[in-house]
Order: C-alpha cells, then structure tokens, then sequence
C-alpha cells in the first residue's frame, strides 16, 4: 500500500511546544502537511506561558523544508482558539486536521484537591479540547473532510490515585467523540482519541529514567499519523505506548430481564451474576443501540 501523505492537508496540534504534541507535529510535517504548532508555553501545571517553544517547533519543521506557523493562545480562551483557526485560515485557507493534545496535571487526592485544582484542569482538558473543535467544525464540514484526534487517558478509562480531576476531563472528552462521530460523518469529519502512554515532561518524575526511555513520544506518533489519515476509522479509541498499540471499547453485557411487577432491589443482587455475565456483551456505536436492547428485552426478545 502506498504511504500515508499529507500533501495539501492544513494541521493545527495544540500543546505542540514538546513532548507527544511536537512529535505529532514533525512526522505530519514530514509527511507534507502544513503545521500550525500551538503551544502556550506554561509549566505542566498551566501557569506562565509564552510562544518561544512552538516557535522552536516550527524552526525544525522549516530546516527539513516543511511549512510551518506558531501561535502561542491558550486553548481555553476564546479569542485566542479564534486567532489559532484565522491563521490557519489566512495562511493556507483549509483546515484538514485537528490534533487535541495541550494538558496539564494538577494531581492530588480528593481530601487535598481544591476547587480551582479541579476547575483548571476541565478547563484546559475539556474546553481546551471542545473549543478548538467547535472553532475548525463547520470548516471541516464545509470541505466535506475532516480528521480530528482527542486525548484521552487510561486514568479516565481505568482510573488512577491522585487524578480524579484529570481521569474526569478525560472521559469527558470521549463523550465529546461519541456524539461528533455520528454528527461529523456524512461529511466525512471522522473523531477519534489516543490514549498514550509517553514519556513527557507530565510523566518524566513518575518512572526510573530507563524506563522512560522505552516510553519516548515517537513511539505513540505513527497511531496519532493514521488516525489522522483519508483511511482512518471513527470513533475509536487507540491506546500506544513503547511501541505497542491496542483498541479500547466500552462493553454491554446482554444483561437480563426481571420485569416490571414487584421489582426489587433483592431481585438485582439475586441476579447478578446474570446481569455481569460477559457471553453475549457488545461494544455499541451509539446510544440507541442501548435502548434498542431493552425494548427487545421488554417485549421477551
């Protein structure tokens, strides 16, 4: 089959300044893509901020004959979510390709956690995702083609101690694929998420140093490359790290019917075991499929 190319095709990749972001921002460059680098700059905990980092970006990406533009916005703030699309705009007049990837972490247990711990954290992860969705959508659907890839993160799928905030914004930004999946695809917009394990600058103090080598972001970058490609799938959840790839899905046991009269809580811990049994479970692809289950059930199906 031939390469995957990129030839035409306009990408802004948030949080672009290092780590997975500037990784994603190379090999799309280096595949032909033209590259908006955003990256505010901050520290991983969302202070500070400046540009100088995604201009170091496009710098490597103009030495290897790429094109490429900086934009230093936050991705939570309206005008400047705004200001990343109109250069996009201005300069190339498409936008084909959209990677979420700009995060932080402000890791605590729920005893210690405040409420602004919680509320920077969705809003960098959440509105920092639907936002520079919201801004590219109607392009994207204008063009009848789009390619949008979301972050997410097994602390959300799993979970994980410390991060109820984090695990929190990444779920949310699934749902936030589930819905656009099916509102994108008659105009060939396809959503899909990565959840990479990769050494960053969010990760760097939590594994010994020759562990962290094997979790290098070039490892994750081809799966982010194909879910950006014409043959990407929707919809999906693809997890990667050193090297290895895996799909995630959300499953439905097949569960059973108790009826409507005299139901009682005893009679769902007596069937239990008939409720979680995994024979039969499927991973569904929109909510109706859900109900379409239980009406079946209702009717003795």
């Amino acid at each position: 089959m031939a390469d995957i190319r990129f030839d035409g095709k306009v990408a802004i990749v948030t949080g672009a300044g290092g780590g997975l972001g500037r990784q994603h921002a190379l090999e799309l460059a280096r595949r032909g893509a033209k590259v908006v680098v955003n990256d505010l700059g901050g520290s991983v905990d969302g202070s500070g901020g400046s540009s100088e980092a995604a201009q170091k970006v496009v710098e490597e990406i103009k030495a290897f004959g790429g094109e490429a533009i900086a934009n230093g916005s936050s991705v939570a703030d309206d005008a400047g979510v705004a200001h990343m699309v109109k250069q996009a705009m201005d300069a190339w007049g498409r936008i084909d390709i959209l990677i979420a990837n700009a995060g932080i972490l402000r890791d605590k247990t729920l005893t210690k956690m405040e409420l602004a711990d919680f509320e920077l954290v969705m809003q960098v992860h959440v509105f920092g995702t639907f936002k520079p969705i919201k801004a590219v959508w109607d392009i994207m659907k204008a063009q009848n083609y789009g390619r949008i890839v979301v972050t997410t993160s097994s602390s959300g799928m799993y979970g994980n101690f410390g991060q109820s905030n984090y695990g929190a914004a990444k779920m949310a930004v699934l749902g936030l694929m589930n819905t656009l999946k099916l509102e994108g695809a008659k105009n060939d917009v396809k959503i899909n998420a990565i959840s990479p394990v990769a050494a960053t600058r969010m990760t760097e103090g939590l594994m010994p140093p020759e562990v962290l080598a094997k979790l290098a972001p070039e490892y994750v970058t081809p799966g982010v490359v194909y879910l950006c490609s014409e043959e990407a799938p929707t919809g999906a959840i693809l997890t990667a790290g050193a090297g290895a790839f895996a799909l995630s899905r959300i499953y439905e046991t097949e569960g059973v019917y108790l009826g409507e009269g005299g139901l009682s809580a005893e009679e769902v811990r007596d069937s239990w075991d008939q409720i979680t049994a995994e024979a039969g479970q499927k991973a569904y692809f929109n909510g109706g499929e859900q109900g379409q289950k239980f009406f079946r059930k209702m009717a003795g199906g």
